[in-house]
Parts: C-alpha cells; sequence; structure tokens
C-alpha cells in the first residue's frame, strides 16, 4: 500500500473515531468485532469472515461505504434499508496469497446515521504454500508429513482447553477425506481435521484440543495420541504439555485470607558426595495463609529423588516437614535436581526448590 493511500485511511479512521466518541449510544450492535481466522493455507483459496450486526435505533439505517486497510481484502455488505430491529452483515473475504505470517486487518463501516462508524478487525496466520515440500514436511507417515513428530503446547490450565493447528502436507496420490478421518487417544485430548478433504500435493490443518482439567492431574507429561485418514494406515504424534491449575483472579481485601506457602529452604547444596551414598534431607512447608493449604502434588524431574509428605492439608500457621531422598547411582559432576511442589496458594501455585551437589 503506497503513503498516500495508508494517509487517507488513517484520515478516514480519525473521522470516523471522533463522530463514535460523541455518540452518546451505539446505533449497531455487533456480535463480535474481530475475528480469528486461525491458520490459513494458500493453496486453500480466499476465507472469508461474516460480521452481524442489529440496528438500534428508529431512524432507517443503510451501509454507505465500507472501508478496508488492504487490497488483499473485499467486502459485501447488506445493502437494504434497515429499520428498528433489522439485522445485518458485512462479509469480508481474504487472498491468502498476499499475505506471510501473522496479519490484522482493518475494516471501517459508515453509515448514513451520524455515529454510525464501526471499525472492525479479522486476524490470523497465512502461509504459503512451501517451495520444498520434502524439507519443510519432514516426519513423514502413512505418506503424510508433517514439520515435526512432537507437539509442544507449552501452558495448559484447567480452566479452559488449549487450542493448537497443525499443519500436514498429502506427499500421497490419494485424497484424504475428514469423513475418514479417526482418532484414537486419550480423553483429554480431542484432534480433528478441518478441511473436507485434502488433495495429493496439498496442506491441510488438524485442529487440536487439549484439556487441562480432564487429565486430573498437574505439572508436565507426555503423552501419544494416534489418528488415520484411512482404515489400516495410522500415525501416531508425541504432545508435551505443563499444566496447571487456573485460580480466578481476587480482590486485594482477600489477599490475607488465602492459603499461602512459604518453603524453607529453597535451595540444598549437598557439596561434594559419593555416588554410592544415598542421602536424606527435610524441608519445611508453612502455610502462612489463613485458611487450609492443600498440596495438590509433589514432583521431582527426576527417579532419582523419593519425596513424601506427612500430610496434604496444612491448617493455617501449620509446618509440615518434606522428605527427601536422593539417590546418586550412576551420576558424575556437578548435578541439579528441581523438585516442584503443587498447592491451592493462589498467588504462587507452582513453587520449586534446589537440590544442588558434585557427584564424585
Amino acid at each position: 500500500m503506497n503513503t498516500n493511500i495508508k494517509t487517507l485511511f488513517s484520515c478516514l479512521i480519525f473521522i470516523f473515531g471522533s463522530q463514535i466518541g460523541k455518540a452518546q449510544t451505539p446505533k449497531l450492535i455487533w456480535e463480535i468485532n474481530k475475528i480469528d481466522l486461525g491458520t490459513i493455507l494458500e493453496e486453500q483459496g480466499p476465507v472469508t469472515a461474516e460480521f452481524k450486526f442489529t440496528h438500534t435505533q428508529d431512524s432507517i439505517f443503510v451501509i454507505e461505504k465500507v472501508y478496508t486497510d488492504c487490497g488483499c481484502t473485499t467486502v459485501d455488505f447488506t445493502q437494504d434499508s434497515l429499520k428498528v430491529g433489522e439485522k445485518g452483515s458485512v462479509i469480508v473475504s481474504l487472498d491468502p496469497s498476499s499475505a506471510a505470517g501473522f496479519f490484522s486487518r482493518m475494516i471501517v463501516v459508515k453509515g448514513n446515521l451520524a455515529g454510525t462508524s464501526d471499525t472492525l478487525f479479522i486476524e490470523g496466520t497465512a502461509i504459503p504454500y512451501p517451495q520444498n515440500p520434502e524439507l519443510e514436511y519432514p516426519k513423514k507417515q502413512q505418506g503424510v508429513g508433517f514439520r515435526l513428530d512432537k507437539v509442544n503446547m507449552g501452558d495448559v490450565f484447567t480452566n479452559e482447553p488449549k487450542i493448537k493447528e497443525i499443519e500436514f502436507y498429502n506427499f500421497s496420490k490419494k485424497t484424504l477425506n475428514s469423513k475418514q478421518f479417526q482418532y484414537k487417544g486419550p480423553e483429554h485430548i480431542q484432534l480433528s481435521m478441518e478441511y473436507d478433504s485434502v488433495r495429493s500435493n496439498e496442506r491441510g490443518i488438524l485442529k487440536l484440543a487439549y484439556y487441562g482439567d480432564k487429565k486430573n492431574d498437574l505439572g508436565f507429561f507426555e503423552d501419544q495420541f494416534q489418528f488415520s485418514f484411512r482404515d489400516g494406515e495410522e500415525i501416531s504424534l508425541e504432545i508435551i504439555a505443563n499444566i496447571f491449575e487456573y485460580f480466578p483472579p481476587f480482590s486485594r481485601e482477600e489477599l490475607g485470607s488465602v492459603a499461602n506457602l512459604s518453603i524453607s529452604p529453597v535451595e540444598i547444596d549437598l557439596k561434594e558426595i559419593p555416588a554410592n551414598e544415598i542421602l536424606n534431607k527435610t524441608v519445611s512447608l508453612t502455610n502462612k495463609g489463613k485458611e487450609i493449604l492443600e498440596i495438590r502434588k509433589v514432583q521431582g524431574n527426576c527417579n532419582c529423588l523419593t519425596l513424601s509428605l506427612p500430610k496434604t492439608q496444612i491448617n493455617p500457621g501449620e509446618t509440615v516437614e518434606l522428605q527427601i531422598t536422593f539417590d546418586p547411582k550412576g551420576r558424575k559432576g556437578i548435578d541439579q535436581r528441581n523438585i516442584y511442589i503443587f498447592s491451592n496458594d493462589p498467588l504462587n501455585p507452582v513453587q520449586s526448590l534446589i537440590l544442588k551437589s558434585r557427584v564424585k
């Protein structure tokens, strides 16, 4: 887009935005003003987003003009005159061949009534067709290529599923159909095919939803899930995730009444130790809050650690001792072990302590 067009569009936004600021009540009620189109593959062609609205004023309303900030978008909109309570829509079409990577596009809807100038947005990630599919999708199974054979979900919370889109390339000579797609995996992972069909030498999208609450556990996990596009041609991928309990926001006044975990010490230095000697240490866990502290889980990052607690519910003001047993067998040199404690302390639901040593 050249500088003159950008300047003109900025002026339009400023003028229309000023009108909106002066308006006392909205003339149009939009169901949504931003749509995430997700991952868009170039070979799938233009994608559309529909924005629906309701006219709320007594006067007749007509959309006079819709402005876009990019030639890659085209619009279609309700042409009829609308009375109070009637509905209309604006349909935006985006050509993915004109974008690469993340994009955000602005659409301004100008009506005949004062103050009816609204701003809409579409966003997503456009991925150009690969110049070398063999290089970009090297992990092949059953004629289907993936960028990686492991899906990293990052942090997943228990209040809502985390969604991730997985690209794949159809190296086979057959069309892959969603009606034949079958998922075989754990309940806390759900997988679906986004397009009805993916032809040979085209790409598709798998939509993965990870439900932290259905995992019914906390911490770091590795899982496997299987699926197939055709009977007898099973594909297996790995998935990793860190699951954390979600705590809703609370007021400053509630801060002093919640559970509060204090760990002492947070670092233990065993200094130089022999590899054939098992060591035992204790760490104090104190509830400095005013509610019962619940220890959800204690997890070490190594099978060489054995961890035990006499109880998992700690009363206000109470201290319990975490017993740590470390077996350095098979280790040599500088060693560091991490221990993670999950609790219902909403300010610090996951705390860690370090066990250091030099194994000789």
